[in-house]
C-alpha cells in the first residue's frame, strides 16, 4: 500500500498532472479574455475608421457643393457672359460717334422655379402678346435651367413685368448697338445681331479681324475699348445722302448711289446708296432693293469707261493727243454696227472724241491698242478683279467670256463688262493722281502710307493729259452742269442702256458721272450713279449730263469747303488747255 501511495504521489507530480492542469486553466482563460479584448479593440478601430470615412465623405461633398455653382446658375452665368460682349465705338475721322453700345434689359425665365406655367404665360402675355403661346408655355413647364423670353425690351415693359411679381422670371442687362446717324451710315458701318456680334459692314470686319477672337478668349466684358476710327467724314456723308435723296425724288429714279474718295490716299470720305436701311432696325436690310450699290453691285458703267480707254490709248504710245480718227460713218465689226448717240459725222481729234463721247472714235482708239493690250491694261488698273478693301460686301467684275474685236470696241465705252462703282472710282483715282493705283480704304491713311501701297499703272504724262480732257469736258462737253465756279471740276458722263431680258432696253438707263477736283491738283473724286432716272420735265432727255452731272456738282459745291478746298476765282487752267 505504501508503495502504491508513493507511486501515486510520484505520478501525480509529473508534468501533465492535475496540478499542472489546474495552473493551466487560469492561463487559458486569460488568453481567451485577451483575444476577446483584441477583437473588441479591432472592431472599435474599424468602426472609427468607417465613421471617419463616412463623415469625411459627407463633409467633402458638402464642401464641394458649397464651392460649386448650381446648374441653373451655370446656365444663367453662361447666358450673361454671352450677352455682355462689349464693342468699341465706331467714329468718323473727326471723332463723331457712328456706332456705340447702350445698355438694355432682356427678359429670361428659370423654368424650374416657375410655380404655375399656365398662369405665368397668361400674365406675360398681358405685357408681350406674342409670349402667350403654347411654345412659351412649354418652355416655362420644362425642366430647363434658363430660357430667353424677350431680348432688348423697353424700360416701360421691364417695369410692367416687375409688377407681375412672377418668381423665376428676371432680367439681364446686356449691350445693344446704337447708331446715332441711322440710315445715312448704314451700308458702311453695318450692324450687329441680337447677341451684339457684327454681321455686316465694318462691324463684321472688326469682329473678323480681332474682336471675335477677343471675345472667344473670355474678354467679353472688356471695358474701355479704343474707338475704331473710320476715314468717313460724317458731314460729307450727310451731304451725299441728302443730294442722292433729292436726285431720286427729282428724277423719280429706281436707285441712286455715290462715293467721295481722296485720290492721293485712297481714303473713302463718303459713301451712300439709296434705297438704304436703318442699322437700328436691321430687318430692313432684308428687303430685295436694299443693297450697297457702290461696293456690292456691278454695272455696265457706260461712257465713264472712255476715261480708261483714252488713258489706255495714250499710255500705250500708239495714240497721241494730236491724232484724229474718222467718225463720219458707223463702225462695223462682225455684223454689228457701232453708232454715236449724238454723232458729229466727221473726223474727230482725240479731245473731241472725249468731250463728244464718241463710241466710234473710242472704238477705233481701242482697236489700235488691240485685244491683249486692252486686257492687260484693265488688269493693271484693277478692273478685272474684286477691289481690295475692308468692307465685306464687295462684288467682283463680270467679264466677257471671250475677247474679240467687237468686245474690244464695246468694252472701250463700257458695254459688255460690269464692274462695281468702287472699282471704277479706284481706277479713276489712279488716272487723276499721277498714275498710282491705291487700294481704297475705310480707315484713315496718310499720303506716306498710301505711297507704300501704291503701284504705278500710268505715266505722269498720261495722267496730266487725262486731267486736261476731264477739265475740257466740264467746260465744253457733256459735264458742263457739274462745273462749279471756283473749284475747277473735271468730269466724264456715262449713260448706259440696261439689259432687260437679255437685250438692251432703249428706255431704261444706268447713268453715272465721274468728277475730280480741283483738276489742276486733284484731291478728291466724286462718282454719282442714278439707276433708271426719268426726264426732269416732259420732252427732256434722261441722259447722265442732265441728272448725274448736276447732282455731282451739287455735292462738290457743298463738300469742298468742308474738305478744306478753297475756291479760286482767278481761274488758272491746266497748261495743256493752252496747248491744244
Amino acid at each position: 500500500m505504501r508503495a502504491m501511495a508513493s507511486s501515486f504521489r510520484l505520478s501525480f507530480t509529473k508534468p501533465g498532472t492535475r496540478k499542472d492542469a489546474a495552473e493551466a486553466l487560469p492561463r487559458s482563460a486569460a488568453l481567451r479574455r485577451r483575444d476577446a479584448g483584441d477583437t473588441t479593440r479591432n472592431r472599435l478601430v474599424i468602426a472609427m475608421v468607417a465613421f471617419v470615412a463616412v463623415y469625411g465623405t459627407i463633409a467633402g461633398r458638402l464642401v464641394q457643393f458649397g464651392l460649386s455653382t448650381p446648374a441653373d446658375a451655370v446656365a444663367l452665368g453662361s447666358a450673361q457672359s454671352a450677352i455682355a460682349a462689349s464693342r468699341p465705338d465706331i467714329v468718323d475721322r473727326n471723332g463723331q460717334i457712328l456706332a456705340t453700345d447702350i445698355k438694355t434689359a432682356s427678359l429670361y425665365a428659370e423654368p424650374r422655379r416657375i410655380v404655375d406655367p399656365d398662369e405665368a404665360t397668361e400674365l406675360l402675355a398681358t405685357v408681350f402678346p406674342d409670349l402667350g403661346t403654347d411654345a412659351v408655355r412649354q418652355k416655362l413647364a420644362s425642366k430647363a435651367g434658363f430660357v430667353w423670353l424677350k431680348r432688348e425690351i423697353t424700360a416701360g415693359q421691364q417695369e410692367a413685368v416687375h409688377k407681375l411679381g412672377l418668381p423665376g422670371v428676371g432680367f439681364l442687362t446686356e449691350s445693344r448697338r446704337f447708331y446715332p446717324s441711322g440710315r445715312s451710315v448704314g451700308y458702311v458701318v453695318g450692324h450687329t445681331n441680337v447677341d451684339n456680334q457684327g454681321i455686316a459692314g465694318i462691324e463684321k470686319y472688326v469682329d473678323d479681324q480681332w474682336l471675335g477672337d477677343l471675345h472667344q478668349l473670355g474678354f467679353a466684358m472688356t471695358p474701355n475699348l479704343e474707338p475704331v476710327k473710320l476715314s468717313l467724314d460724317l458731314s460729307v456723308q450727310h451731304v451725299l445722302h441728302d443730294e442722292l435723296s433729292s436726285a431720286m425724288e427729282k428724277y423719280t429714279a429706281l436707285a441712286a448711289a455715290g462715293i467721295v474718295m481722296n485720290v492721293k490716299t485712297g481714303e473713302i470720305v463718303g459713301l451712300s446708296s439709296l434705297p438704304d436701311y436703318d442699322p437700328n432696325n436691321p430687318v430692313e436690310a432684308l428687303q430685295p432693293d436694299r443693297m450697297n450699290r457702290i461696293t456690292a453691285s456691278v454695272f455696265e458703267m457706260g461712257s465713264t469707261f472712255k476715261l480708261f480707254a483714252t488713258a489706255m490709248a495714250l499710255d500705250s504710245g500708239k495714240v497721241k493727243m494730236t491724232d484724229s480718227f474718222d467718225a463720219s460713218v458707223p463702225l462695223r465689226v462682225g455684223g454689228f454696227t457701232i453708232n454715236d448717240f449724238h454723232g458729229k459725222h466727221r473726223v474727230l481729234t482725240v479731245p473731241e472724241i472725249f468731250i463728244y463721247s464718241s463710241n466710234i472714235g473710242t472704238g477705233r482708239e481701242a482697236l489700235k491698242v488691240g485685244q491683249q493690250g486692252q486686257q492687260e491694261f484693265l488688269k493693271r488698273m484693277g478692273l478685272m478683279d474684286k477691289p481690295p478693301t475692308e468692307l465685306p460686301e464687295v462684288a467682283g467684275p463680270i467679264l466677257p467670256k471671250r475677247w474679240s474685236d467687237l468686245v474690244t470696241i464695246t468694252v472701250s465705252f463700257g458695254h459688255g463688262i460690269s464692274v462695281s462703282p468702287l472699282a471704277t472710282a479706284m481706277a479713276a483715282s489712279a488716272v487723276m493722281n499721277g498714275g498710282h493705283l491705291i487700294p481704297p480704304t475705310f480707315f484713315p491713311r496718310s499720303e506716306d502710307e498710301a505711297r507704300l501701297k501704291a503701284k504705278r499703272v500710268l505715266s505722269p504724262q498720261t495722267s496730266e493729259e487725262m486731267r486736261y480732257l476731264m477739265r475740257l469736258n466740264a467746260l465744253k462737253g457733256s459735264g458742263s452742269r457739274a462745273n462749279i465756279p471756283g473749284y475747277r471740276v473735271g468730269g466724264k458722263t456715262g449713260t448706259a442702256e440696261k439689259v432687260v431680258n437679255g437685250r438692251y432696253s432703249s428706255n431704261k438707263r444706268f447713268n453715272a458721272f465721274l468728277a475730280s477736283f480741283p483738276i489742276d491738283d486733284p484731291q478728291y473724286l466724286v462718282l454719282i450713279v442714278i439707276d433708271e432716272p426719268n426726264p426732269e420735265k416732259p420732252g427732256m432727255a434722261a441722259t447722265s449730263g442732265l441728272n448725274a452731272a448736276p447732282t455731282a456738282g451739287n455735292v462738290i459745291s457743298r463738300i469742298a469747303p468742308m474738305l478744306g478746298v478753297m475756291p479760286r476765282f482767278d481761274e488758272v487752267d491746266l497748261p495743256l488747255l493752252a496747248s491744244y
